[in-house]
């Protein structure tokens, strides 16, 4: 898209990526996403913040063609789909300095074969002057790379913020102007790529605290001219408070397992605990992520595939572990046809998730009275272990 102000002498060039459905080949994108590059002038020097993804690399050296001079080039993140240009944009403008974090001076030479002359690592906390404009730069190491940065414009209180408060999102607004959309859309997206980060995200909010700004300017997704909406959001998802709610995501092969998880779910919701079902036959895994930021319990569904959990359990229990989120329990139901080992190869799946394991309940065959009457004993469990944890909010 073309350039747009949004403080004088600071522009946003976003490349919409419309028709985009899956991100690093893993990540679903339903919504789509945009690649924002930050063109900032001052009186004595002008600065790119951030590129776009090759993909549309012509839509931003098209967006940049009346642009003839550019001092500085600032890649705040390494992966390509933020400085994926930056080569591009080396060759335009051959007087430029590329300025990154010193983590990210490796990565640039050797995953987009920067020549290391063409970069000016810039320290935590180091300021550079473009007339009437500083960068100031912030390390924000793991959102979600290890070289991540911010840069802060202190004369126009504004925060460029790369990755970090990031929402997968195609839209031609400027700024938040759907906020429920917008909520989601970043929800997912730190729940797909920043919540195994939870604890130093949360250092990452103290540490640009001492940044008073008024306008917050992701890299992807509208711009924040409200940023306590998104702050909060923040401050939220990397709280230690839980919901009283259950993750339950399950697959069902012969009807035997599905019959357990229905029965299950409808007990959990006798006791008062919210629960989100997800068959992973037809579910958006991105839906699964967005669930585990608040839930206190996880549920695993499971028939058994040669003595073991169906490979889908296999795929969302690995995805769990990966993303560590702020689960305090855990349980497996499941059946089976004639042996099983799904409960101990779960279990094994899942080290980095420090839950207290409620109960199982594993049945040959198809459920009857005696199994309904474990699951209820499980719904209880859950719910008595939600109500007597005070990080769980019941309320």
């Amino acid at each position: 898209m073309h350039a747009r102000e949004i403080r004088k002498g600071i522009h946003v060039i976003a490349s919409v990526h419309w028709e985009r459905r899956l991100f690093d080949s893993l990540i679903p994108l339903p919504d789509g996403t945009s690649y924002n590059a930050y063109l900032v002038r001052g009186s004595k020097a002008t600065a790119l913040l951030d590129s776009t993804d090759p993909v549309l690399r012509n839509d931003l050296l098209e967006a940049l063609q009346d642009v003839r001079h550019v001092e500085y080039i600032v890649s705040q993140h390494s992966e390509q789909d933020h400085s994926g240009t930056i080569p591009d944009l080396l060759d335009r403008y051959p007087e430029a300095k590329l300025l990154c974090s010193k983590k990210a001076e490796d990565l640039l030479t050797t995953h987009l074969g920067v020549a290391a002359d063409r970069i000016q690592v810039v320290e935590d906390g180091e300021s550079i002057s473009l007339g009437g404009k500083t960068l100031q730069f912030v390390y924000t190491p793991w959102v979600h790379w290890p070289e991540t940065m911010c840069t802060y414009v202190p004369e126009d209180r504004c925060l460029f913020s790369c990755d970090f408060f990031g929402s997968h999102l195609a839209t031609t607004d400027l700024y938040v102007t759907d906020q429920a959309r917008v909520y989601e859309a970043a929800k997912r997206y730190y729940a797909e790529i920043m919540m195994p980060f939870r604890a130093i995200i949360q250092k990452n909010l103290d540490k640009i605290a001492d940044c008073p700004f008024d306008i917050i300017a992701p890299s992807h997704g509208p711009v924040y001219d409200d940023p306590d909406f998104i702050l909060d959001a923040y401050r939220d998802w990397v709280s230690p408070a839980i919901k009283n709610e259950v993750v339950l995501p399950y697959i069902s092969m012969h009807g035997s397992t599905g019959r357990m998880v229905k029965h299950l779910i409808d007990a959990l919701a006798r006791e008062g605990v919210t629960v989100h079902a997800f068959d992973l036959a037809v579910t958006d895994i991105g839906k699964l992520a967005i669930a585990l930021v608040d839930a206190a319990t996880l549920i695993v569904g499971t028939p058994t595939v040669h003595v073991g959990p169906h490979p889908a359990i296999y795929y969302a229990a690995h995805l769990a572990n990966l993303l560590r989120p702020k689960l305090k329990y855990a349980a497996i139901v499941g059946s089976y046809g004639w042996s099983s080992k799904a409960i101990e190869q779960i279990a094994g799946l899942i080290p980095n998730l420090k839950v207290e394991v409620l109960g199982t309940v594993l049945h040959k065959g198809v459920p009857n009275a005696n199994i309904y009457a474990e699951l209820d004993e499980l719904a209880a469990a859950v719910a008595k272990a939600h109500n007597d944890d005070e990080s769980v909010l019941t309320g």
